[in-house]
């Protein structure tokens, strides 16, 4: 659940786990080319997507996050080594989600690029591009800032599973 307040649990369940969240929201993004390729993913990447979403915990993914919505990602020697795409919906809103970088691949811009890949395809549709970023995450949040996202709110992400 994400919520602008802590919620209570509801009966018969349980929290799992609660964090702080900043919601940033963009209406611009440019997009340079970057030095590298940018290629689209589908259900023939989804086992490196997972693998690559477990290693690095960008949010929420499991087997078919990859259907919610377009997906694209950077390969090195034919391996998936980051990856951004859309997910939750909203009348004239969808989040970027699942941004990632491989710990061997960091540093090199690919994040960065792919959110403005995805935010650009956003926008194009006449969509604002949203994304949920840890309040903890000040090095996030600083790159998205610098891709021309700014700080919405600050919400309350909650995991709750039944008893």
């Amino acid at each position: 659940m994400i919520e602008a307040e802590e919620m209570p649990c509801p009966p018969g369940m349980e929290v799992r786990f609660r964090g702080l969240y900043r919601q940033m929201v963009a209406e611009t993004v440019d997009r340079p080319d970057p030095p590298f390729a940018i290629v689209p993913l589908g259900d023939e990447d989804a086992a490196e997507m997972l693998a690559l979403a477990t290693l690095t915990v960008p949010g929420p993914f499991v087997e078919r996050t990859h259907r919610i919505g377009a997906f694209f990602g950077v390969k090195q020697e034919g391996r998936l080594v980051a990856m951004a795409g859309e997910r939750m919906r909203v009348d004239g809103f969808t989040e970027v989600s699942a941004v990632c970088s491989h710990p061997d691949h960091r540093g090199r811009g690919y994040a960065g690029a792919l959110m403005r890949e995805v935010a650009h395809r956003i926008l194009a549709r006449g969509e604002a591009a949203f994304l949920h970023v840890n309040a903890q995450n000040e090095g996030a949040i600083a790159l998205y800032e610098s891709l021309g996202f700014r700080i919405r709110a600050s919400i309350t992400g909650t995991v709750v599973a039944r008893v």
